[in-house]
This record gives structure tokens, C-alpha cells and sequence, in this order.
């Protein structure tokens, strides 16, 4: 059974000026999201910022998301990183304090081999009971799951799909044709969720949905349905604003966008920064040319 079938929002996390966690507009943003639709959350990912996160805020960010939402949509901790017994603490923190699943990354700029690669999620996955999303996103990380890969991992338990940012589509529909039966395989990518759900996914882990939660979730929903056609429209009208989301490293246009909309003030930790000035204009421009209020 899938932890989610629909849009889960990869949540930025908000931060004062000074860089500390901002948990009041942290609460509202999961009351907002839950308002408009979304499925799920996934807490301390990429477009959360988790790199930047000492361990203690980023279970603090976990908690905080949890129990906000309240049991309403199902709340997925990013646990990943490259150091295996660092994943095990945070992967085991984030179900001391009731993550519904963990979306684990594979390992950057060690170079994992295959053997490895098993062994580190194999390690993960014996430390808890949570159900775990692989994510292989070679583009930041350097290495990729191969769908040969997946296949071996899904043989664990608790190992029980997998956000699929590779962009390969060749490489998404073999995962997706030799996936197991229970094996959920979501879109990484916002500009690939028909492609992908087309090919059998059940949705996506989105960027774009943190600024657009209504319509992410009408274009899965479509897609789900079978409204292949209303798909194809919501995903090409998207197009144009995941471009602009996605003209500097994410999060930093994404989360110009939420400020844009008057939900936080866009603060980043170092070594991100603010967007440039014709980033904020792109991102202003695609946001109202889509129907958003900025």
C-alpha cells in the first residue's frame, strides 16, 4: 500500500533573519497545505534546506510538522545523508517523534559502490520500522539507482518506493516495469509527473506545490482519475513556473515564491543565498502569468 497517492509537497523550511528555524510560519504553512489539498509533507528534504540543519532542528522540524498536521495527511522525514550511522540517528529520531515514513537520499560525494549503496539502506532499514522512499537524484549527489537497483532494495521489508528525480524517462518506465507489486514510484521531477504516473507512478514529490498546492494536487488527481487529457493541460500550464522555480539552485527561487505570496520571509542559510534580482522578477512574473496572487 502506498504512504501517499497524490502530491506531497517538499515544504521549504522558514527562517528568521538571523537563520534560525521560523516555527510559527512553519505551523502555518502545514495548516495552509492541508487547506489546499495536499496529500502529504515531506519535512528536511532538499527544498527544506536539511543540509544546513543541525541534527537537534531537524528532528525539531520533524516534531514541529507532525504534530501540527496532526495525523490530517501522512509526514515524511528526510533522513538521508552520506554518512550511514548519521542517517541511522536521524532516521530513528524522526520515528521517535512520529514521521509517518523517511525519504532517504542515496550517499553524495563518497561514491558508494553497489555493494555499499545495498548495505547502507539495508542498515537504515534495519534500524526502524518506518516505511522508507529511496530517492536517487544523481544530479546533486552523483549517484544513481539503477533500476536493477531498485529492485534488489525493494526486497527489504520496509523499502517501499522510491522519488525518481534521475529525469531519464527510459530509466523511469524500466523501474516502473519491474517494480514488485506494492512498490510505489514517485515523480521527482515537476516537469515529468504525467510521463511518470502515466507509466504507472501515483504521484509526485513536488517543489512546485509550495507554491501551487491547489493545482499540483488537481494535476495528480487528473492523472489518478484517468483524466489523462486534463493531464496533459494541467501539467503543460505548469511548465513556464517550474522553469522560473528552477532558474537558480532549489530552493532559492521556490522559496522567493512562497515570500512572494506572503506566506514567510525568504531567509536562507549559507551557502545559499537571496535570488538575484532578475530571479525574483521571472518568479513574480511566471507566478502571476499562472493565476497566483502576487
Amino acid at each position: 500500500m502506498s504512504i501517499f497517492e497524490g502530491t506531497a509537497v517538499a515544504l521549504v523550511t522558514p527562517m528568521h533573519e538571523d537563520g534560525a528555524v521560523d516555527f510559527k510560519r512553519l505551523d502555518e504553512l502545514v495548516e495552509w497545505h492541508i487547506a489546499e489539498g495536499t496529500d502529504a509533507i515531506v519535512a528536511c528534504g532538499t527544498t527544506g534546506e536539511a543540509s544546513t540543519l543541525t541534527n537537534e532542528e531537524h528532528i525539531q522540524v520533524i516534531e514541529a510538522v507532525v504534530k501540527k498536521a496532526a495525523g490530517r495527511l501522512p509526514v515524511i522525514a528526510g533522513t538521508g545523508v552520506n554518512d550511514t550511522n548519521h542517517a541511522i540517528e536521524l532516521s530513528t529520531g524522526a520515528e521517535a517523534v512520529g514521521a509517518d515514513a523517511l525519504l532517504v537520499v542515496t550517499p553524495y560525494y563518497n561514491k558508494a559502490s553497489d555493494t555499499g549503496l545495498f548495505l547502507h539502506y539495508e542498515k537504515i532499514a534495519q534500524s526502524v520500522d518506518l516505511p522508507i522512499i529511496l530517492y536517487s537524484v544523481a544530479s546533486r549527489t552523483n549517484l544513481n539507482i539503477t533500476p536493477e537497483m531498485v529492485k534488489k532494495l525493494a526486497t527489504i521489508p520496509n523499502i517501499v518506493g522510491i522519488k525518481e528525480a534521475s529525469g531519464d524517462i527510459s530509466q523511469i518506465a524500466e523501474i516502473c516495469r519491474i517494480a514488485p507489486e506494492g512498490f510505489t514510484v514517485y515523480s521527482g521531477n515537476d516537469d515529468q509527473v504525467l510521463p511518470l504516473m502515466v507509466l504507472g507512478g501515483k504521484g509526485c514529490i513536488s517543489t512546485i506545490a509550495n507554491i501551487a498546492p491547489r493545482q499540483t494536487h488537481a494535476l495528480t488527481q487528473a492523472i489518478l482519475d484517468g483524466d489523462y487529457e486534463k493531464g496533459r493541460e494541467l501539467q503543460l500550464a505548469q511548465l513556464p513556473l517550474i522553469h522560473a522555480i528552477f532558474c537558480e539552485v532549489n530552493p532559492i527561487p521556490v522559496k522567493t515564491g512562497v515570500g512572494l505570496l506572503g506566506k514567510i520571509d525568504p531567509n536562507f542559510r549559507l551557502p545559499l543565498s537571496a535570488a538575484k534580482s532578475e530571479t525574483i522578477e521571472r518568479v513574480k512574473k511566471e507566478m502571476a502569468a499562472y493565476g497566483l496572487e502576487v
